[in-house]
């Protein structure tokens, strides 16, 4: 039996920790199958169609969701650390991909 796609973003380190110094400020993505997803756990969000039409239609969360809190359980994130002045050019690309 193969590896769902939930065990492949885990086992990959496709989801991601954005931390901007000195601020620590925050950012979650997950490197989906097709392309990066913004992820916000505290609010239980991501920026995937499957969150979305699932939310419209009163179904689960997405498995991108699923993904990064089992990869925080596991430690089994990437950290990737950028200065505060890079904060609004990496907010922007990646606003500009959804």
């Amino acid at each position: 039996m193969g590896k769902d796609k939930k065990d492949i973003i885990i086992s990959e380190k496709r989801v991601k920790l954005h931390i901007f110094t000195p601020s620590r400020r925050q950012i979650w993505t997950i490197v989906g199958m097709g392309k990066e997803y913004w992820i916000d756990p505290d609010l239980d969000y991501c920026s995937c169609e499957g969150y979305y039409f699932g939310r419209l239609k009163n179904k689960k969360m997405c498995y991108h969701l699923d993904s990064i809190k089992e990869a925080n359980l596991a430690n089994n994130i990437e950290v990737i650390t950028f200065s505060d002045s890079e904060y609004y050019d990496f907010l922007k690309s990646l606003l500009a991909e959804l």
